[in-house]
């Protein structure tokens, strides 16, 4: 399909959230959300595609031959059935929402009353092989859905449908003293007291009602949601003929909450990732001492727009740098790059000006490894002044200055660890 082909299809696609699929005969190459498909699937032909969505899109925009869409009511619903069909169909270059480990993925635990609990990738599979990890994973798996690249993105989801279907995610179920009058009252966790809790903690529903609302949360997740508004609907007039109008007014909230889907905050957080190639990762490093004494070096993490504390890492310098910065940064790339299990960047960030970038880079060279590189230059008031490096990084100043921040805060504050102890950095 040749450019002008694709914009007049591109033409007839409806001015609505849903989920495009480019093809190349029967297979699927990508899938993707949006919250316009006529706009989205439009931006792909742009000129600056190879910026904004980097190299392995570029090249299965030469594959392609075709391209369909499905409609969704909302931007929510699209998230959803974005996330379930690139684990149903495993589209070639989807690779990164297929495999990468540190993704998000919403889960149900496997529990009388099941929590809901938004969790990485590592942790799916450590619960999976019945094994701890770096943190205690006190919960086995009934369901997952995902994975999902943006953090922030599934977390506003969670809160749109929490709203509609109250769940249990940390609180304890109550286990309500058999003895009357004796401390038979459970306390309600503050979830409960704002609605986000149905009321596991304290008592107030039965254990069949409340895996029959995590069911409804199971099938949404699954784009039932039609199916889902036609049981609610049954389940409101029998409530309403058995005279429980309570009941039956909190299923027509339900309804009415499914049918008009408030996903501002999603719309914005979608313009944000359609900014950004998902999955790209930033590190960024910074060296601290004084006066040459106690020269440390750290690295940290930006990833989705989000800081990655588990990924941090700390150096003491070995060769007694001086005062030399650019000696001290060469040797924590260096090791830093020794590590093979350490997934590698799509861009680097040092503190200074050329010469900071330009010992990055030769490091970067001798080991043959071409990742880009940025440096933050700041001014007097050690406030950042000016990022130098290709421009077209530049969409990601924001994460850029984040990453920046975060390392100049982390190297002072393990350089004064180490001088409070009267350690030296050997």
């Amino acid at each position: 399909m040749n450019r002008q082909q694709a914009l007049d299809l591109i033409k007839k696609f409806p001015d609505t959230p849903g989920v495009y699929f480019f093809r190349s005969g029967s297979d699927v190459l990508y899938i993707g959300k949006a919250t316009s498909l006529r706009d989205r699937v439009k931006s792909y032909l742009s000129s600056d595609i190879t910026v904004t969505r980097g190299p392995k899109i570029v090249k299965m925009l030469t594959e392609f031959d075709s391209i369909t869409v499905e409609k969704t009511d909302s931007v929510l619903e699209a998230l959803l059935m974005e996330a379930h069909l690139i684990k149903t169909y495993q589209p070639l270059y989807n690779t990164k929402e297929k495999d990468d480990k540190s993704f998000y993925y919403v889960v149900v635990t496997k529990e009388d009353f099941p929590r809901v609990l938004l969790v990485r990738g590592r942790d799916v599979l450590v619960s999976a092989l019945s094994k701890e990890g770096t943190k205690k994973i006190d919960y086995k798996i009934a369901q997952s859905f995902g994975p999902f690249p943006s953090g922030p993105t599934i977390r506003e989801a969670l809160k749109l449908i929490r709203k509609i279907f109250p769940y249990r995610d940390k609180c304890t179920p109550c286990i309500k003293n058999p003895t009357p009058g004796v401390g038979d009252k459970c306390k309600p966790c503050f979830n409960r007291q704002i609605g986000l809790c149905p009321g596991v903690c304290s008592g107030e529903i039965t254990q069949e009602d409340y895996n029959l609302a995590v069911g409804h949360i199971v099938r949404f997740f699954r784009g039932e949601k039609k199916a889902i508004i036609k049981d609610l609907e049954k389940h409101m007039k029998a409530l309403a003929k058995e005279k429980r109008f309570e009941e039956a007014g909190k299923a027509k909230h339900q309804i009415f909450a499914l049918n008009h889907i408030h996903d501002v905050s999603l719309i914005k957080e979608e313009s944000w990732e359609e900014k950004t190639p998902r999955g790209f990762r930033i590190e960024s490093y910074d060296i601290a001492h004084m006066s040459g004494a106690n020269v440390v070096g750290v690295m940290t993490v930006v990833e989705d727009g989000e800081i990655e504390k588990a990924e941090y890492r700390k150096f003491k310098i070995k060769e007694d740098p001086g005062v030399n910065d650019t000696k001290a940064l060469k040797e924590v790339v260096r090791r830093r790059l020794g590590h093979n299990e350490w997934r590698l960047p799509g861009l680097i960030v040092v503190d200074g000006g050329l010469a900071q970038k330009r010992a990055v880079e030769a490091v970067l060279k001798e080991n043959k490894v071409g990742i880009p590189v940025v440096s933050v230059v700041k001014d007097e008031r050690h406030k950042p002044k000016e990022i130098l490096g290709d421009r077209a990084y530049l969409v990601y100043e924001k994460e850029i200055l984040l990453s920046n921040a975060e390392a100049h805060r982390y190297a002072i504050g393990f350089h004064k660890e180490l001088r409070s102890k009267g350690m030296r950095g050997t």
